[in-house]
């Protein structure tokens, strides 16, 4: 990790930094599906939520600017899939291409095992994103599928690619 740039967990003083982060996404691009961006409000509800059931919530702060965050969240709400977690990261366009997503992506693995989740989830919005598609398989994911057209934004339909990763050696997983 460069000295400049550290990885912590999110507090609430970070929130505002994170809506303007989404909200550059949610505009801009096809990595979440979201048409409007939510009110700060929202965004503070939702960090709460996750970082309140123990989930992981990420910052990458590169001297005093929040650049990036990553948080796991639960991939659907179903009981029986309470071991499995998926992750987003998100950017500020200005730090994209500086080594951030692999720095938040490599904390955010470390502590879902730690929490002994035993699988995580990209959902990738648009099988364009080449670089999200690449860092998840640096990290050992692999493509399980393509949901083709599933999503309507900017004006195109939009495919979800799902990538996978255990989190537990395999011994475990019996």
């Amino acid at each position: 990790m460069s000295a400049e740039t550290r990885i912590r967990p999110a507090t609430p003083a970070d929130v505002a930094r994170i809506a303007g982060i989404y909200r550059f996404h949610v505009l801009n691009g096809a990595a979440t599906f979201e048409i409007e961006p939510p009110e700060l409000g929202e965004v503070e509800r939702r960090w709460a939520a996750l970082t309140g059931q123990g989930y992981p919530f990420l910052v990458a702060e590169t001297g005093a600017v929040i650049a990036g965050y990553a948080y796991a969240g639960p991939y659907r709400p179903r009981p029986a899939y309470r071991h499995t977690v998926e992750d987003s990261i998100y950017l500020d366009p200005e730090f994209i291409g500086r080594g951030l997503g692999k720095l938040l992506l490599a904390q955010l693995i470390q502590r879902c095992m730690e929490k002994n989740y035993r699988q995580m989830i990209a959902v990738i919005g648009d099988s364009g994103n080449a670089a999200s598609i690449r860092l998840h398989e640096a990290f050992g994911f692999r493509l399980v599928g393509v949901l083709r057209e599933v999503g309507f934004k900017l004006d195109r339909w939009v495919d979800t690619v799902l990538m996978q990763r255990g989190l537990t050696p395999p011994a475990s997983r019996l």
